[in-house]
């Protein structure tokens, strides 16, 4: 099972390195997604997976009986979830903003909507 998530996890860095380096900003948001989500995965991966007992020890014992899981990736995936998902809202707001006002998504044509009558902008202070 660990070497098929391992497979999975490759898959998800390869395409959202593809598409981070496209031209357009939704792709690149997708990628960054992906991303998240392959790292999610590689830390749920790392932290072992099998038929392991619940991290619950009862009252009465001060160490658990037999092997119980490791609740540590669990709670670094589910707080890892919660960035991720307000990372790309506030991209996605970023990104719809800056469609609004240069009217178009593709970062070249991005660099292009800075005034031309202007000189460089200032190298030092």
């Amino acid at each position: 099972m660990e070497t098929a998530l391992s497979f999975v996890v490759a898959c998800l860095f390869g395409t959202s390195l593809y598409l981070l380096l496209s031209k357009h900003v939704i792709r690149m948001l997708l990628g960054v997604v992906l991303l998240g989500n392959g790292v999610n995965l590689l830390i749920f991966t790392a932290g072992r997976i099998g038929p392991i007992a619940p991290p619950i020890i009862p009252d009465d014992l001060k160490i658990p009986e037999s092997a119980i899981a490791n609740p540590l990736p669990q709670a670094l995936i589910l707080t890892a979830i919660v960035i991720s998902f307000s990372f790309f809202s506030f991209l996605l707001v970023l990104a719809y903003r800056a469609y609004q006002d240069l009217n178009t998504d593709n970062t070249d044509e991005m660099r292009l909507a800075e005034p031309k009558d202007q000189g460089l902008p200032p190298l030092g202070y």
